[in-house]
């Protein structure tokens, strides 16, 4: 629950400093200017009906954004004061075009040596300003957003009579391009108004959401706009300032976002892969702790705009940095899918824990044939075996046997082919084949080389990183795929909560709770048995279950390759599951064990602490006796000096369920799913023939 207290505090600090002030004065409201004559005005003198330069003007005063916090009340993305120089006519009398031009050039360029950025302004510009406009500030140089209040003041005394230190909102993101695909930013709604002085006109310009969360929670996070009143006389001395009513600063969204394990699974990805992602998902709540993409871009070059220039050269870029790969994008699974034709087969009872198949270095299927990963016979071997293993042989003979139907259905119920439903913009829904897609794309319905392509991963079949750490949270929980959230509650101004995410269930998976159990057992053992693929995950502190995975991707051409693993944790009763896709250059003979696992265990065991007090089990409550009461049978007392070690808590048994509710009718016939959105294009019509897992 993130504190309600600093949340305030901070909105309105930031809702206080960021109202407009003199140049004179940054901590206090104006005082009117004394005028020529030592006549006393009031605002009762401003008669603006019979004198042609006096103004009553009614201005809004553009509230700032709400924030955006992770789960524990770090902020994401917040506010800050910025200044701009702004050119503040007098009101002159009798002047002519070009003495108000002089005038204003004469300022203007005693700013350029203090101030880089100046905005230039035309001769037309300034003059239809004086004319229309004189008694608003004009604003003539860009946000100054890296100052604090003592630096303002310094710049404020080496400004010229009728120059201005004009005071702001900037968004700004602490942690730059942290998540940056998820949060997105914020822009301007549009530039200034020109001309005549409108009602309730802003200050200074507004800002919208443009992507991400920003755009997508903009009504919860834009706030209440202020207003502000001016009276001028008709010799332009201002007669009344009054704040009529104060801005209040949008909302708060709390994300389920873990901070610190964010940048360390993107610190990890840095140094661990050219381009990839990393997702870790709550698999009992489904909420989302981390979803990293590697490349990304810094959130604050976007504030207050990013200029053409910039923005091509970002889209341009051939590691696609503004392309969310845990989520935008659609891979091949590969051998990470194999665990769902295991579970199917198991359920369907076409193998049980002990049936042993022939793992073959080749088999023939049609005029086809389809090798093993390592091209070696691997011996008659079990369910457990062959997933520690990888057996691609193996699993072409099971997929066949338990049919395409049975374990993409599976799939289909562990979220493959469809979005998350998380607020996320440009989500792939990836793809899961069916007989209506193959007719229509392929001409023909699923063959039974299409069958084995699809039993390792590879074939049609498409998933996003986040998909495939979300089937792991279903096989990880065990009877039910929790439903996802990246929003944990959203907040009003004093903190109050508006709306509150809870834990509940996607879809029932519908599969025995032995075949789970059996799945779980053979993912373990690809970490922790003999010969699995997966070792360089394996965990100090307890039992991680993965399976590894690597995929021919993209155009036969560029011999591109993936290598995944995705998996869960602890092994007794399941808490995180995960996905860790690195994604190989052209040419690049990789793997999920060399190159995927390796960053799986360094993240892991850097938050080694948070996961042990998240998994341990639940201590017992402390049993208080009279002195001198003997302990019951069996059981050891705390502090008995004759057994010092109290017995370790009992573990609770079966896996953590999310929370149900009403079930969900799993019938109907699959929609044909869209075309897959791709990183880089794939061919439709290509076969693997041969397995590319290697430990």
């Amino acid at each position: 629950m993130v504190s309600t207290s600093f949340l305030f505090r901070l909105s309105l600090v930031l809702c206080l400093a960021a109202v407009p002030v003199s140049a004179q004065n940054l901590a206090a409201p104006q005082t009117p200017a004394p005028a020529e004559e030592p006549v006393a005005r009031g605002a009762a003198d401003g008669a603006i009906s019979t004198r042609k330069d006096a103004r009553a003007i009614t201005l809004k005063i553009p509230a700032p954004r709400g924030q955006i916090v992770d789960r524990n009340g770090a902020p994401i993305a917040q506010n800050r004061v910025a200044y701009q120089v702004a050119l503040q006519f007098r009101q002159f009398e009798n002047a002519d075009r070009d003495f108000v031009i002089n005038w204003a050039r004469a300022r203007l360029d005693s700013l350029q040596l203090l101030v880089k950025n100046q905005v230039p302004k035309s001769d037309d510009e300034l003059f239809d300003h004086y004319r229309h406009r004189r008694w608003l500030p004009l604003l003539v140089t860009g946000q100054i957003g890296e100052i604090g209040e003592q630096e303002a003041r310094d710049i404020e005394t080496k400004l010229t009579s009728g120059l201005v230190l004009h005071p702001i909102y900037r968004r700004f993101y602490p942690e730059g391009g942290l998540a940056s695909h998820i949060i997105g930013y914020s822009g301007s709604v549009g530039k200034l108004p020109t001309g005549p002085i409108n009602f309730n006109e802003p200050l200074w310009e507004e800002s919208e959401g443009r992507s991400g969360l920003e755009k997508l929670f903009n009504t919860q996070l834009t706030g209440e706009p202020g207003m502000k009143r001016l009276l001028f006389d008709e010799s332009g001395n201002k007669l009344l300032e009054e704040q009529v009513k104060r801005p209040r600063p949008g909302g708060t969204l709390v994300t389920t976002l873990n901070l610190k394990w964010q940048k360390l699974a993107e610190e990890t990805l840095l140094k661990g892969c050219r381009r990839g992602a990393f997702v870790v998902l709550d698999a009992v709540t489904g909420e989302v702790l981390v979803m990293a993409s590697r490349p990304s871009f810094d959130l604050n070059n976007f504030i207050p705009g990013i200029n053409e220039t910039d923005f091509k050269a970002l889209e341009a870029d051939p590691s696609q940095p503004l392309f969310g790969r845990a989520f935008q994008s659609a891979y091949p699974p590969a051998s990470s899918f194999k665990p769902i034709v295991a579970l199917a087969a198991l359920n369907n009872g076409k193998v049980t824990e002990n049936s042993e198949i022939y793992c073959a270095a080749s088999i023939n299927i049609g005029n086809a044939t389809f090798n093993n990963w390592n091209k070696n016979p691997e011996g008659s071997i079990n369910v457990k075996r062959a997933l520690a293993r990888s057996c691609n042989t193996w699993f072409y003979q099971v997929g066949i046997d338990v049919g395409p139907s049975a374990f993409l259905g599976l799939a289909r119920r562990l979220g493959f082919g469809e979005r998350s439903g998380l607020p996320l913009i440009g989500e792939s829904p990836g793809l899961v084949p069916s007989d209506e897609w193959m007719l229509k794309h392929e001409k023909r319905r699923i063959l039974n080389g299409d069958t084995a392509n699809l039993s390792i991963g590879q074939g049609s079949l498409l998933a996003s990183p986040l998909q495939v750490a979300q089937a792991m949270a279903g096989i990880a929980n065990g009877g039910a795929l929790p439903k996802l959230h990246l929003i944990r509650q959203t907040q009003d101004t004093r903190g109050r909560v508006v709306q509150a995410a809870v834990p509940e269930r996607k879809t029932w998976l519908g599969v025995d709770h032995k075949a789970v159990e059996i799945v779980r057992q053979g993912m373990s053992d690809v970490v922790n048995g003999d010969g699995g693929t997966g070792h360089g995950a394996g965990l100090s502190y307890t039992t991680l279950c993965g399976k590894t995975g690597t995929a021919q991707w993209g155009p036969p051409v560029k011999q591109q390759r993936l290598a995944w693993f995705a998996g869960f944790l602890p092994q007794d009763n399941p808490r995180y599951s995960f996905a860790v896709l690195y994604e190989g250059r052209p040419g690049e003979k990789v793997s999920g064990g060399r190159m995927a696992a390796p960053m799986v265990r360094k993240f892991f065991e850097g938050i080694e602490e948070d996961i042990k007090d998240d998994i341990a089990p639940p201590k017992k409550a402390l049993i208080v006796m009279p002195e001198g009461t003997p302990a019951p049978a069996g059981e050891v007392l705390p502090n008995d000096p004759d057994n010092p070690t109290p017995p370790a808590a009992t573990p609770v048994e079966g896996p953590l369920k999310a929370l149900p509710v009403e079930p969900l009718d799993a019938g109907g016939e699959e929609l044909e799913s869209p075309r897959p959105i791709r990183a880089i294009p794939v061919r439709d019509d290509e076969v693997i023939e041969e397995g590319v897992e290697e430990p």
